[in-house]
């Protein structure tokens, strides 16, 4: 692609460059690059790219895309911000994908994961669309699954995975759009055709310092989209909602949804309720139990109704959506009398709405196995262990991912959160000992929940990966008592 085509639209301060040359590929990591590259240099937040543009000219670099002025020597281009630009040369690079398709983006501290997965199943069942899906669990094209690394791609990788779904037929896009992503623009030139906000809680404080930026961030994408629904059970809806340029459609259990649940049923199998939009009412009945299932249904037949699907048409496709990996997920047990779950709940919302949700429907004893990741928000770990006390009857406090942190301090952070209380605590740090210390623990009709890992089949110690399968865990587990 010439130079001159690649460029357009990006904000441009200095060229010193010819714009007829001819630019083979694009990279924003010294190491990726080949003879004659364009290498954008981003300002990142461990390491600035703009520190190995020597190394990417030595490589062979045909120009490159920086923040400052460099030596006349070598072929440059400024520009006001390299991440806006980085998102806006992909876009021309892969040839706009985003525009020939629909695409969905859901924001939120908790269920993103499981409204893209229900949304896939609903508009390939309502419309017989084919889907492509980006998130945490994997990234997906139609059927096809690809492994991911994180919740949202750079913007260039993006730009290429958002092409690939466009080149297989994909009609529409589903994705989760997380906080970081937005912040660092990584979905910026994208024009969603549908934004949804699911809730606002306590995490990824680390990164973003304080609520307030936290929100910010998520609130950007309701000035990325044309239509945005809201979760107005949540109280920083309206807060997203002022700040949005998009059209707002509101969903929940209150009187003033435009979209609301009523005569809600939970049981330990599935959820029913009413989905009520004006004088249209529809009956709803999905086999995912957890009454954060209520929420996750409203907000996906809301997206549906948005992108112009009847309610009723909503309804049956949604009645037919199976759960999601890690999400709630019920792990054989085969010839014991208790249960055994895996989530993802690794907040204190998310943790707290878990044991809640099972509360409902758990006839015995909630046994509650979890910890908290390393070289991450700490205050939220005492909160966590104060509410593992309130709504468990039986706690292992283990390690989740503790990075290069000690293991055993995170441990004690969590401890801290559950002094003075009558729940009995017990601390296993080897996580694969703690599943077998629950399951030793089982009784009838309990519910053993192994909290914070969900659909991860990994561990990381240290800065390696280690594999650890909670499924596989219990499996093993269970042979061994046998």
């Amino acid at each position: 692609m010439l130079l001159r085509e690649l460029l357009a639209g990006v904000d441009v301060v200095a060229i010193h460059a010819p714009l007829d040359m001819e630019i083979p590929a694009v990279c924003h990591s010294s190491r990726d690059v080949t003879p004659g590259a364009m290498f954008v240099a981003i300002a990142g937040y461990e390491t600035d790219g703009h520190r190995y543009i020597p190394d990417a000219v030595e490589a062979g670099a045909g120009v490159v895309v920086c923040e400052w002025k460099q030596p006349k020597d070598a072929p440059w281009i400024q520009v006001r911000d390299s991440r806006r630009a980085l998102a806006r040369l992909g876009a021309n690079w892969y040839g706009r994908p985003a525009e020939s398709m629909k695409i969905v983006g859901v924001t939120g501290t908790n269920g993103k994961t499981s409204i893209t997965y229900l949304l896939k199943s609903v508009l390939e069942r309502a419309v017989q669309a084919k889907v492509g899906l980006i998130g945490t669990i994997c990234n997906m094209v139609g059927d096809e699954r690809l492994e991911t690394e994180r919740t949202t791609p750079e913007s260039f990788e993006l730009q290429g995975l958002l092409a690939r779904m466009r080149d297989a037929g994909c009609t529409h896009v589903v994705m989760e759009c997380s906080s970081h992503a937005l912040f660092l623009h990584r979905v910026d030139e994208i024009p969603f055709a549908v934004g949804a906000f699911t809730n606002l809680t306590e995490d990824h404080l680390d990164f973003h310092k304080t609520m307030e930026e936290y929100g910010k961030a998520k609130a950007a994408l309701f000035r990325l989209c044309s239509e945005g629904v809201f979760n107005l059970d949540d109280p920083s809806a309206k807060t997203m909602m002022a700040s949005a340029t998009c059209r707002c459609f509101t969903v929940g259990c209150c009187e003033q949804a435009e979209l609301r649940a009523e005569n809600i049923r939970l049981a330990a199998d599935h959820v029913e309720l009413d989905a009520v939009e004006g004088a249209h009412r529809a009956h709803l009945r999905v086999g995912i139990p957890g009454r954060f299932t209520v929420s996750n249904s409203l907000v996906t037949l809301g997206i549906a109704r948005k992108l112009g699907i009847g309610l009723d048409e909503a309804v049956r496709a949604l009645a037919q959506a199976k759960g999601v990996k890690g999400r709630i997920e019920v792990v054989p047990a085969p010839g014991k009398d208790y249960t055994v779950l895996i989530d993802y709940a690794h907040t204190p919302d998310g943790l707290e709405n878990l044991l809640r949700s099972v509360r409902d429907f758990c006839k015995g004893r909630i046994v509650l196995v979890f910890g908290c990741g390393g070289d991450r928000d700490r205050e939220k770990r005492p909160k966590m262990g104060a509410i593992a006390v309130k709504y468990a009857d039986f706690v292992i406090v283990t390690s989740d991912n503790p990075r290069t942190e000690e293991p055993n301090e995170i441990i004690r952070e969590i401890l801290a959160g559950t002094e003075n209380t009558e729940t009995p605590v017990l601390v296993e740090e080897n996580r694969r000992k703690a599943i077998r210390l629950a399951l030793q623990h089982g009784q009838k009709d309990d519910m053993i929940i192994l909290a914070g890992k969900g659909h991860e089949t990994y561990q990381i110690l240290g800065t390696e990966k280690t594999h650890l399968d909670e499924r596989e865990e219990v499996a093993a587990a269970l042979c061994e008592t046998e």
